[in-house]
């Protein structure tokens, strides 16, 4: 059997750059993927994403703007440590406003487990709304869209790989 992988657009499209997860994962709906990965755009539905994570995933890859200091447009392939999350019972999610890190707690506050975990993110150009709080992805980071979307491609095949070898690796049924 196949891994389970969900692929999650994260952002908010009113506010510029924070839109490059639900861009990316509007193009690759449009791709053919593997049979057992689930594409979604999440928007600013945290929990809608964390219930979703509940549902036990083998992996999953989380795309979304990432402010680390680059130049607008690079493209970050982030593993976080998930140890560095919150254990059961303290998630403290402030409803209105929840972030992937919250997610990440809420669903360990839930019991949940989490396979592996990476996020695409890219460095915003715009972003937020001290930036004007508009609709549509600046000229570096729209130019960014279709690498994430092959970086996305490439893990979801890194899945596959690692998932293949194991199963190839299992020791077969000895008949008696």
């Amino acid at each position: 059997m196949s891994e389970r992988i969900l692929v999650a657009g994260i952002g908010n499209i009113f506010l510029g750059d924070d839109g490059f997860g639900v861009e990316v994962v509007r193009r690759l709906l449009d791709c053919r993927l593997p049979e057992g990965v689930e594409v979604a755009d999440f928007g600013i539905r945290g929990f809608d994403l964390a219930y979703a994570l509940l549902d036990g995933y083998d992996a999953t890859i989380l795309v979304d703007t990432t402010q680390r200091g680059g130049e607008p447009g690079t493209l970050y392939v982030i593993e976080p440590d998930l140890a560095d999350s919150n254990g059961p019972g303290q998630a403290m999610i402030e409803t209105h406003n929840i972030n992937p890190t919250e997610v990440l707690s809420l669903v360990a506050a839930h019991g949940g487990r989490l396979g592996r975990l990476w996020v695409v993110g890219c460095e915003p150009a715009t972003f937020g709304p001290d930036d004007g709080g508009h609709m549509g992805l600046s000229p570096p980071v729209l130019a960014a869209v279709e690498e994430a979307v092959e970086l996305v491609r490439s893990l979801i095949a890194e899945v596959r790989a690692v998932d293949g070898a194991a199963r190839a690796v299992e020791p077969s049924a000895v008949p008696t």
